[in-house]
């Protein structure tokens, strides 16, 4: 997830800065994938979009199902779907990835966290002493 890519690297850079001694941050940490399973509005986010798909799928089928085309007419109108899905995918995860920046951010200010490191379960990147702000993003997405 490239969330969660530029979230890391932006952390890193912030716990270099205080190990070298140019501060006195503190640092947090947060399960991205733990709040992607159960943040509610997460999965409100998800299901809209899982229902998109399927009206998009459903719109295709009718459209297309029974119709007899070349197979360079298929490949287009197979290509402008998948694009179709695309967006929509694409659409979904910019809203999720907003409001999940924007609930980090207030939860750092109000825990006075300087910098919030993705520390999933299957990719540790600390393993002690940052402030876990997982359940208090998770209680944030509403």
């Amino acid at each position: 997830m490239n969330f969660a890519k530029k979230l890391a690297a932006t952390a890193l850079f912030a716990v270099s800065l205080v190990m070298t001694g140019c501060g006195d941050a503190q640092v947090g940490s947060i399960d991205v994938d733990k709040v992607m399973e159960e943040a509610p509005r997460v999965k409100t986010l998800l299901t809209e979009a899982e229902g998109k798909i399927k009206e998009a799928q459903e719109k295709f089928e009718q459209e297309y199902g029974n119709k007899e085309m070349s197979e360079e007419d298929a490949t287009k109108v197979q290509m402008e779907f998948q694009r179709k899905l695309a967006g929509i995918n694409q659409a979904y995860a910019s809203q999720i990835r907003s409001r999940m920046d924007v609930v980090i951010e207030e939860v750092s200010r109000e825990k006075n966290i300087d910098v919030v490191i993705n520390n999933s379960s299957e990719d540790k990147m600390i393993f002690h002493g940052a402030v876990d702000v997982t359940d208090d993003v998770i209680k944030k997405m509403q």
